[in-house]
């Protein structure tokens, strides 16, 4: 009876914490016309001590899917889990107010920008595009990359603006940090340490899930957002708050 007691409570307690994982945040109905892998149904940033905990459900399985190498670089594909956030780029080392900031999770087998890394762990840092990985990028609309359209913020050849530490040196805003994302089911999440987590209480926040395409002519604009997958907001209006 006491060992049934006791794994009666272990299965609440569990449970419990389960639920408490999928609380708060944005919650979206799935939607049966997106791949389940990028089918966002919850999306969540939270803190927890000095950390940011990236969380997002999808009605797949994240990470399942992955883009198709085409051994170039130009026209190549990017597959991402993206949250873009109201917190000013500066915030993380960025220009002031250079466009949205946003935290990323992607994957391209093309090619590697995050070169102070061995993610395989194989002794080569330039190889490991094809792992999902992280990174802060900062978002602005184009023209060129299609109406109403987001790229990456490209780098004008000649310019130096304020860059993070961990720049990987692609005449881009993107920050490449090394915080490995944890795929499990449904889930997939990435803590990340943060040295003013004050600063973000009152950020608000939305979950993408889309494809990048490198140009063509690996030229400004260098990465566009080719196609949206999914907005867990549906309007990309950033409804989520930090820790609500």
């Amino acid at each position: 009876m006491k060992a049934k007691l006791m794994l009666s409570t272990l299965t609440a307690a569990l449970f419990s914490l389960a639920s408490q994982a999928h609380d708060g945040g944005i919650h979206t109905a799935p939607q049966s016309s997106v791949a389940p892998a990028f089918d966002i149904v919850h999306t969540r940033i939270r803190s927890e001590g000095n950390q940011l905990v990236f969380h997002m459900m999808t009605q797949g399985s994240p990470g399942s899917q992955t883009p198709s190498a085409t051994g170039k670089l130009a026209g190549s594909t990017v597959f991402s889990y993206v949250w873009p956030t109201s917190l000013d780029p500066a915030t993380v080392g960025f220009a002031t107010q250079s466009g949205v900031l946003a935290f990323a999770v992607t994957h391209h087998p093309d090619f590697d920008d995050t070169p102070l890394f061995d993610e395989n762990a194989d002794g080569d840092p330039a190889n490991d595009g094809a792992r999902w990985h992280s990174h802060w990028v900062v978002l602005a609309p184009d023209a060129a990359c299609g109406k109403d359209t987001l790229k990456v913020v490209d780098i004008p050849e000649g310019s130096r603006p304020p860059l993070p530490k961990t720049w990987p040196g692609l005449p881009l805003l993107i920050d490449s940090p090394g915080w490995s994302p944890q795929f499990k089911g449904d889930t997939v999440e990435v803590r990340v340490p943060f040295e003013n987590i004050g600063a973000v209480k009152q950020a608000s926040y939305d979950g993408v899930t889309a494809a990048l395409r490198v140009n063509e002519s690996i030229h400004a604009p260098l990465l566009c957002v080719s196609n949206v997958f999914k907005v867990a907001s549906g309007n990309l209006s950033l409804p989520g708050k930090v820790d609500q």
